[in-house]
């Protein structure tokens, strides 16, 4: 009797439930959509848009109407010598700051995840380089490098080691300079995650390991480490996306120069496109890089998926 009245109840239910799990889901499309309209139409739209315009002979200044080439550009681009070197640098740049970015970021998370004195204080000044815009450090850092009255040149002197030398312009320092300040200025953001990773480690893990006689290189290894593992693949593979992505710095510091020595793939689309008025072209160039990003991706996803399914 029981049995029957819950299926008398039940059954009529089913097609009640699916109906209001259906409203559920409309109301709450209802209530992303706000969010979701600014993204396609401010980021997936431009980005079709672009693509689009990789197939083209856009150009400004041109009476006639815009042509559809093909893969033309594209064609092009693989026999340019110049693109090919800016993204040659663009890759040195990526792996040149990102790579110190995290070992420094790690030593000084290490550092501020220590019980010291003032630790607070230590912390604040850590982001500071974070809060400042990328236009205004490339301005700072332009008067440190400066060859006549900048501050590096000027402690090269007084320390009797030479008369500093033009660090932006110089062919064999412009592009290390220019890391040194990209390694600056992204540091504090890598500090703070992964030493929000090191807070959420349980002391207790670390108390354990040193009673069992470990010292600091293997408490490192065998707990700190595998801790935070996941957040420095994260934040290492977002850096490196953004670093290759860079503009403004670069552009404030250099320009590009001295003879292309700094001239990112950013920054040559850039040229191409405004300075050049090749739209088409540079809307190709636009494309590859977003090719090699999302290949970047894919890698790093399918790490993720490989490094979750093995700890299950």
């Amino acid at each position: 009797m029981t049995s029957v009245t819950a299926k008398r109840r039940s059954g009529p239910g089913h097609p009640r439930n699916g109906q209001a799990d259906a409203a559920r889901d409309r109301a709450a499309w209802f209530l992303v959509l706000p969010a979701l309209l600014p993204i396609l139409v401010l980021s997936v739209g431009p980005l079709l848009y672009g693509i689009a315009l990789a197939f083209t002979d856009a150009q400004s200044g041109r009476t006639r109407s815009t042509q559809w080439i093909g893969t033309l550009n594209f064609q092009d681009l693989l026999h340019d010598t110049l693109f090919w070197d800016s993204f040659r640098i663009g890759l040195l740049w990526a792996f040149g700051v990102t790579v110190p970015q995290f070992l420094l970021a790690l030593g000084l998370a290490l550092l501020l995840n220590q019980k010291l004195r003032m630790r607070w204080l230590a912390r604040a000044l850590a982001i500071i380089p974070w809060a400042m815009p990328e236009v205004v450090v490339g301005i700072m850092w332009r008067l440190v490098y400066n060859p006549d009255a900048g501050i590096l040149n000027e402690t090269i002197r007084d320390l009797g080691l030479g008369d500093g030398r033009d660090w932006l312009t110089g062919l064999a320092t412009a592009l290390p300079a220019v890391i040194l300040v990209g390694i600056w200025a992204g540091m504090p953001q890598t500090t703070v995650a992964l030493l929000a990773g090191l807070q959420n480690t349980p002391h207790e893990l670390h108390e354990a390991a040193a009673l069992d006689g470990a010292g600091a290189w293997r408490r490192f290894r065998t707990v700190t480490w595998p801790a935070i593992k996941p957040i420095a693949l994260a934040i290492s593979a977002l850096n490196l996306i953004w670093n290759f992505n860079s503009f403004a710095l670069v552009y404030v510091l250099t320009s590009g120069g001295p003879g292309g020595r700094t001239r990112l793939p950013m920054l040559f689309a850039y040229e191409e496109a405004f300075r050049y008025g090749q739209f088409g072209y540079a809307a190709a160039m636009g494309c590859v890089m977003v090719a090699v990003i999302s290949v970047l991706l894919a890698v790093y996803l399918v790490g993720r998926i490989r490094g979750g399914g093995e700890e299950r």
